[in-house]
């Protein structure tokens, strides 16, 4: 119980922080990209609110006590909510992808105001139609009726939560909310790497025939653009670590019988909840603007760090503007 007690509260704080972050700092509300990162951060939020209490109940009580609705509520919520992140994770993606490969021109053609709200929108409500609209009318159970009944042999439905899916559930729901966003996740960073490494070699060739920028430049981009490297690398392994179990024991589990242990289906459940509080530090502590403006948060709004954040965003700005490509620093670091 402290163990997921401990998660649960690292992850309301680290939401939370970065929410607060994009609200008082004004740099932050500049950068389509990190719209994305807040409303990732509310969803993350919600499930270290509205999920992961119940079910750490539920583990050590070794229960159900809030009846069969609400079963059902929670099940639905704890669907559409995890879902909602990892679709999020996906549009961080895709929009680092444009910013980083494609021109500057036709990033801001192609990631409008307009189409970032619908990408958001889209991370909300795709979700909806794999999570409330089937559990709340028990579709994910239809043909699977005798298999749930001996699941809950144990104890009536007020005393057990239990969601088995069929076979047309648990493929069409794991493609929709993992495999596919997993897919673009893989091949959106393989080209933020390819593009991030390609730099890399492009400035050692211009220093070895001698004809590179000035040298600080050229050596805190390269340092950059190797770091920016690394971070894909560090994302996407905490990605597929969390939530790759889960999916596969999901989609595997319907067809040979439903014989996967309770306790590993927790176990990989849980594993993916880490997630949600992982990713603030992933995808905002690893930012700089972030960091900057945690710092003013946490120290309460000393007027130092505001002038010292202001300072250090001018100066983070002319370094982007000659030491970076189409916005691979700032969209990385």
């Amino acid at each position: 119980w402290m163990t997921e007690d401990k998660n649960n509260s690292s992850s309301m704080f680290g939401n939370l922080l970065v929410m607060v972050a994009l609200c008082k700092d004004r740099h932050l509300r500049k950068k389509k990209t990190n719209y994305f990162i807040v409303s990732l951060a509310f969803a993350d939020l919600l499930v270290a609110l509205l999920v992961m209490p119940f079910a750490a109940i539920e583990l050590t009580t070794g229960e159900w006590r809030y009846g069969e609705i609400f079963c059902l509520v929670r099940t639905s919520l704890d669907v559409l909510l995890t879902t909602a992140s990892i679709l999020h994770l996906c549009c961080i993606a895709l929009d680092r992808y444009y910013a980083i490969c494609c021109q500057p021109l036709v990033y801001r053609h192609k990631m409008t105001p307009v189409r970032v709200a619908v990408m958001l929108s889209g991370c909300w409500l795709i979700p909806i139609f794999i999570s409330f609209l089937p559990i709340m009318q028990s579709w994910n159970a239809i043909g699977i009726e005798d298999i749930e009944r001996r699941a809950l042999a144990g104890g009536s439905n007020d005393t057990s939560c239990v969601f088995l899916v069929n076979r047309p559930y648990a493929l069409i729901c794991s493609t929709v909310a993992f495999y596919v966003p997993l897919a673009l996740m893989v091949l959106a960073y393989q080209r933020i790497y390819v593009t991030a490494m390609t730099h890399v070699r492009q400035i050692e060739t211009l220093q070895r025939a001698g004809s590179a920028p000035q040298a600080p430049i050229a050596n805190s981009r390269m340092r950059i653009e190797t770091k920016a490297a690394k971070t894909l690398a560090v994302i996407m392994g905490c990605f597929c670590l969390c939530w790759a179990p889960f999916f596969i024991t999901n989609v595997v589990d319907p067809f040979i019988h439903y014989s996967v242990p309770w306790q590993l289906w927790t176990a990989w459940l849980w594993l993916g909840y880490i997630n949600s509080g992982l990713n603030p530090f992933l995808y905002a502590f690893l930012n700089r603007a972030f960091r900057r403006a945690f710092l003013v948060i946490l120290c309460c709004g000393d007027e130092r760090y505001a002038r010292h954040g202001s300072c250090s965003y001018g100066h983070t700005q002319r370094a982007y503007s000659a030491a970076s490509v189409n916005g691979t620093s700032m969209a990385l670091r």
